[in-house]
């Protein structure tokens, strides 16, 4: 990937979930808690997994599909506080990940964090996978009034670490951060490796760029910012 003009990017940022962290083994293990204390039997991993990205509300919504809206906005603020005390025990950088981003610390080249996960979760796995300080930029769900599609987080992400959005890639795993980054004026990568329901299809997202795979990503972002994989 190079910019258009023939030059080369200058940072990039990530969403969270299913992106840079596979945060999936904690997330749809709290929701089987949930389940199982409700009665309920436990949805298969498999199935879970591929809900992640849609945070909490999306969990509750194929865990609990028949919950009336007063019901389900329960079970939501329960999930959350079960998911405070859960916070990272299996969640983990995708493979090859923690490479990349030494690669870009390596050279100066700034990459920060995107997400609409709430900051009091965001933060939190930050610190356990010594993150927090590295990124240049981490902008959570609540820390604006607007969250993705919204391009407004993007943008305010690039004035937190002085970046132009034009010569930003943005990468993640679900159509909302395709259009947040096209929206910004970003140049766009689909995580086609992350949490992705059967019915969804990365390819139809309109990403500049589609990562099969962690080494996949790592080659479109490296060759973008002008470095070797």
């Amino acid at each position: 990937m190079k910019h258009p003009d023939g030059g080369y990017f200058e940072a990039v940022l990530f969403d969270l979930d299913g992106t840079l962290i596979d945060t999936a083994p904690d997330m749809v293990a709290v929701l089987r808690e949930l389940q199982r204390s409700h009665g309920r039997s436990e949805i298969e991993y498999r199935r879970g997994r591929a809900s992640v990205s849609n945070g909490a509300a999306g969990l509750i919504r194929v865990g609990f599909p028949d919950a009336d809206p007063a019901f389900r906005e329960r079970l939501h603020q329960e999930y959350l506080e079960r998911y405070v005390l859960r916070i990272c025990v299996e969640s983990v950088l995708f493979p090859g990940i923690g490479r990349l981003l030494e690669q870009l610390d390596r050279h100066g080249l700034p990459w920060g964090i995107v997400t609409n996960k709430p900051s009091r979760m965001t933060v939190p796995l930050l610190e356990r996978l010594a993150l927090a300080t590295r990124s240049a930029a981490t902008v959570s769900g609540d820390t604006l009034s607007v969250r993705k599609p919204d391009p407004e987080p993007l943008l305010h992400a690039c004035r937190l670490a002085d970046i132009r959005p034009a010569r930003a890639i943005y990468v993640g795993d679900a159509s909302r951060d395709i259009e947040a980054g096209r929206r910004a004026g970003m140049a766009t990568v689909a995580a086609a490796y992350g949490y992705i329901t059967e019915d969804d299809d990365p390819a139809a997202w309109g990403a500049d760029r589609v990562a099969g795979d962690t080494g996949d990503l790592a080659q479109i972002l490296l060759k973008g910012v002008n470095l070797s994989a």
